[in-house]
């Protein structure tokens, strides 16, 4: 397959996974990569060593490709590095495939967001495309709906994107419209974007989630799983625990099988259960875990 979309790929700190992803980039031989760095810590020992050496893994490119590069030479954080260089991915092209140094994506990803964002791009109902499924499935069955917008291995286009808010105010309203007849689900993400709006929680993701509720928009998902994240363990921002079952979910790589839509343009509701179930975790211990931190050291 010739992969004219453009790959963006984010790095910061780790090597190894760093490698292993950009393996998958260049076996997909991009004809345009954009490679978007955060700066080290000043006071994290070695830190600015290893932040050189992913800048130089991800600079020995050696196929037939136009590289653009946005290296940060401060550290920003997730939240601001991540947004700020999605902004400035789509000062230079229209639509592009973003991964992420441990989100790695198996060959089935690249033609599947190639397709997606040539099939949807007229289509103001669809704002994304996401390499995830979390069914355990291995069959593909074509390709369906969803609220949930993810983000290990994602697509999407440069008009989309300008809806994006960083800093979002409090979205009561549209968590009432989203949840109001899913109590649980409704309290579970007050609490995430109340923590969002606090600046408690440093991050860039739950912001493009909002941006679709707000836009009664939908994501493209694949029937199975086409990205592994490789990034759990200690070293990990969010995905710190290596036992997690997400941990053990490989990517499918098959040839076909995905192009077939359902016969609807909505979520599909019973397989968004599986992402509040497996993924957010969406239940009452959650809720209590986020409110009262401290509940984690009792048995």
């Amino acid at each position: 397959m010739a992969l004219t979309t453009p790959v963006a790929f984010f790095v910061f700190n780790r090597p190894e996974p760093t490698r292993t992803v950009f393996a998958a980039i260049a076996a997909a031989r991009p004809r345009v990569l954009l490679l978007v760095a955060d700066g080290a810590r000043a006071d994290r020992n070695r830190e600015a060593e290893r932040v050189a050496e992913v800048r130089s893994i991800v600079s020995s490119v050696d196929w037939p490709c136009e590289v653009f590069t946005d290296f940060s030479e401060t550290n920003l954080g997730c939240k601001q590095r991540i947004s700020s260089g999605i902004d400035w991915v789509f000062s230079k092209v229209e639509r592009a495939i973003i991964l992420e140094d441990d989100c790695c994506p198996s060959p089935a990803f690249f033609r599947f967001a190639q397709d997606m964002l040539e099939r949807y791009a007229s289509d103001r109902r669809i704002y994304s495309i996401s390499g995830s499924n979390f069914s355990g499935s291995t069959t593909p069955s074509g390709h369906y709906f969803s609220n949930f917008a993810l983000m290990w291995g994602w697509a999407t286009w440069r008009d989309r994107w300008a809806d994006y808010e960083v800093d979002p105010e409090m979205p009561n309203e549209i968590l009432r419209r989203m949840w109001w007849n899913r109590p649980i689900a409704y309290l579970y993400w007050k609490r995430i974007y109340t923590e969002l709006t606090s600046g408690r929680i440093d991050t860039w993701d739950y912001q493009w989630l909002l941006t679709l509720w707000r836009k009664g928009a939908l994501t493209v998902r694949p029937s199975v799983n086409l990205v592994q994240n490789i990034g759990f363990g200690p070293d990990a921002t969010h995905t710190m625990n290596s036992e997690d079952q997400m941990a053990m979910m490989t990517a499918w790589d098959g040839d076909g099988g995905l192009e077939e839509p359902p016969d609807a343009v909505q979520a599909d509701n019973t397989r968004d259960m599986v992402d509040e179930r497996v993924w957010a975790r969406i239940n009452w211990k959650s809720i209590l875990l986020m409110k009262f931190p401290w509940l984690s050291r009792l048995k």
